[in-house]
């Protein structure tokens, strides 16, 4: 176990570094080229209720993403992490727009505050597609995220659900791609990562 966390924190530091050396220029290009992919995607097309993370500096973009959503008129719904534990919800967002009345958390990340009534995907409908936001990905769909264990446990309560697990796809810049992606069995692997050279 010990090992297997330190070499989670060695990938983890080697990626950032990495991903800290791309441009912004070179970040909105990539993230464009994710965004078109996934557009296309019959997954995307086909789906009703998407959750999407709201995304930090060393991350693909979702603002593209969200547009579309509503644009298309699908649901959207976007993380609420819960400090000091694992548990995060995904709430309902009205609009795109919807974004900008967020309170900023201590991560800089906005979300929906903690006296707010919205809808939880998991209470009323559940989720198509979950979009992943991850520190690094491989090819067999491990993901390396920030080590709070946040969308393994949600994804677990998606299998609960009478919908049961919605497909899942991880956004990435090509730096963020790894040869393997040191998992334990709590680690739930995603159905696809999508970046530029795939």
């Amino acid at each position: 176990m010990a090992a297997l966390r330190a070499a989670k924190q060695a990938l983890r530091k080697e990626i950032k570094k990495r991903v800290a050396a791309i441009g912004n220029q070179e970040k909105l290009r990539q993230s464009h080229v994710v965004t078109q992919k996934l557009l296309r995607h019959p997954r995307y097309e086909s789906c009703q209720r998407v959750a999407v993370f709201l995304s930090m500096n060393d991350e693909v973009r979702t603002e593209e993403i969200i547009e579309d959503i509503f644009k298309r008129g699908k649901e959207c719904f976007i993380p609420k992490y819960l400090t000091n534990s694992s548990h995060m919800d995904m709430l309902r967002l009205v609009s795109a727009k919807d974004i900008e009345s967020l309170p900023l958390t201590s991560w800089n990340i906005r979300q929906p505050g903690d006296n707010e009534e919205r809808e939880e995907a998991l209470a009323t409908g559940g989720l198509d597609l979950i979009l992943m936001p991850g520190l690094g990905f491989d090819k067999s769909g491990n993901r390396l995220g920030r080590g709070k264990g946040f969308y393994d446990s949600y994804l677990e309560r998606c299998r609960k659900h009478p919908k049961g697990k919605p497909y899942t796809i991880g956004l990435a810049f090509k730096e963020q791609m790894c040869q393997e992606v040191p998992v334990d069995e709590n680690d739930i692997p995603i159905d696809e990562v999508l970046h530029e050279n795939m």
